[in-house]
């Protein structure tokens, strides 16, 4: 028979004149050695290990259908080609502005934009006279569209002025009254404005001296005088608007006249006139003798 070895006996070991007590190791029993995984079953049912959902990301907007301007542009074409094979009364007015839109806005339909345009403002005239703080408001137009349509009355302007200052204005009279149309019968509130010309009667300058409200604009005659003696004029033609539409002067206005031409007469300068522009019509103080 084999003899059943003791187990070792533990001793205490000297280590540098100390004694170390030595432990036991401890004898794990068989049935832990089984027992797998280190957590129970029971532990990870009763606590489960929080799981956070992963987050979806946001879904991106559906992208908008770009926008086909082929049929624009046909539009765009045979609007050109009626304009310059058959000039400029072929086109209606919402056509006209259309066209006047179309380098401003060469991405955008200008057909709404143009008739909204004559909606609000009523005329093409009224559209091309309207103020720009106006014309902003109009849906889709901007500041380069509001900037296109004021470019065509600038032209327009400088256009009719030089057919003024091409030759006298007594003698070009009809020609007066379109500029001063085109200038101030479209204005909301009252504009004096003079004319300013030399010995033969050609003009040196057109200036806009005040506005003033809806029915009325400050003159001074002390101010006219002044200018007409820094640009060597010898004489005047006075010219103001009623934004009302009726151009009958007022008896204000008849008073301010009458004081600027004293004032002129004594250095010399006369005033030709006196135009009132309303809405489609004009009223000459010489013509009605108010002069």
């Amino acid at each position: 028979m084999s003899r059943r070895r003791s187990p070792p006996q533990l001793r205490d070991t000297p280590l540098f004149g100390y004694v170390v007590k030595a432990e036991p190791a401890a004898v794990q029993h068989p049935a832990a050695r089984q027992r797998s995984p280190l957590v129970s079953n029971h532990t990870q049912s009763a606590h489960p290990t929080p799981t956070h959902p992963t987050p979806t990301p946001p879904t991106p907007p559906p992208a908008r259908p770009a926008l086909s301007f082929a049929g624009s542009e046909g539009h765009r074409v045979r609007m050109r080609q009626r304009l310059l094979k058959a000039g400029p009364d072929a086109l209606a007015d919402h056509e006209m502005l259309e066209m006047i839109l179309f380098i401003a806005l060469p991405r955008r339909d200008t057909k709404p934009i143009a008739r909204a345009m004559l909606a609000r403002f009523r005329s093409f005239a009224g559209v091309i006279g309207a103020p720009v703080a106006e014309l902003m408001t109009i849906d889709g137009l901007g500041e380069a569209g509001a900037a296109a349509v004021k470019l065509v009355q600038a032209a327009s302007l400088r256009l009719l002025r030089h057919d003024v200052t091409a030759q006298p204005v007594l003698s070009s009279w009809d020609r007066l009254i379109d500029y001063l149309t085109a200038a101030m019968a479209q204005e909301r509130v009252e504009q004096f404005r003079i004319l300013f010309l030399d010995n033969r009667n050609h003009l040196i300058a057109d200036e806009v001296q005040g506005r003033g409200t809806i029915d009325r604009t400050p003159a001074y005659p002390r101010e006219v005088v002044k200018r007409c003696l820094e640009l060597h004029a010898t004489s005047v033609i006075l010219a103001h608007n009623h934004p009302s539409g009726d151009p009958v002067p007022s008896r204000d206005d008849v008073a301010m006249t009458t004081e600027i031409v004293h004032a002129t007469a004594a250095l010399g300068i006369r005033v030709l006139d006196h135009i009132v522009m309303g809405k489609g019509r004009h009223v000459s103080f010489r013509s009605e003798k108010l002069l």
